[in-house]
Formats: structure tokens, C-alpha cells, sequence
């Protein structure tokens, strides 16, 4: 059986773990000593901070039901694609477009 509409508690798994790692990640960063590269740390900060934006924003998806449906053509995001970046909220061609 194919389901197109990914599990509510499998997507929240997947998205605790996201968060977890990006918040990991985030503390790695803040202990980094400053050095030449301080450039390159703000911009990874920015990076994972956006990120646990964006995780943030799937939980709050599922809790209202749109969660794996794409924000740009309102179509379903493949189950792969949520698998690989649970927090996403567009399908490849939308954020083509968008990036």
C-alpha cells in the first residue's frame, strides 16, 4: 500500500529528530572559538536557526492538518522528499522557483 499522505506521528518523529540535530549542531556552534571565520560561523548560525524556523512551522502544519501538502501549488509533497527534509514545506518544482 502506497500512502500519500505521510503519518502524522511518523512526521513528528522525523521532525523531533530534525530538531534535536539542529539544535546540537547550534550548540556546537556557539562553543566554536571566534576566529578569521566568524563570517562563516554567523552564517551557519543563520542557517540552522532558519531551520528550526522552518521545523517549527511543520509541527505547526500537522497540528492544523496541511502538513506534506506543498505550499506553493497546494499539491502533495512526495512522501520521499518529507522523508529526506521532514520540515519542508514545498514540493522540488515550487522551490525551484522559489530559490
Amino acid at each position: 500500500v502506497t500512502r500519500t499522505e505521510p503519518h502524522p506521528h511518523e512526521a513528528r518523529r522525523r521532525l523531533e529528530h530534525a530538531r534535536t540535530s539542529r539544535l546540537a549542531q547550534l550548540r556546537a556552534l556557539d562553543a566554536t572559538e571566534r576566529s578569521s571565520d566568524d563570517h562563516l560561523l554567523s552564517t551557519q548560525k543563520a542557517a540552522m536557526e532558519r531551520a528550526l524556523e522552518e521545523i517549527e512551522e511543520a509541527f505547526t502544519r500537522i497540528d492544523d492538518g496541511t502538513y506534506g501538502i506543498c505550499v506553493g501549488c497546494a499539491k502533495p509533497v512526495p512522501p520521499e522528499r518529507l522523508e529526506i527534509l521532514p520540515h519542508t514545506s514545498h514540493c522540488v518544482a515550487c522551490r525551484r522557483r522559489t530559490a
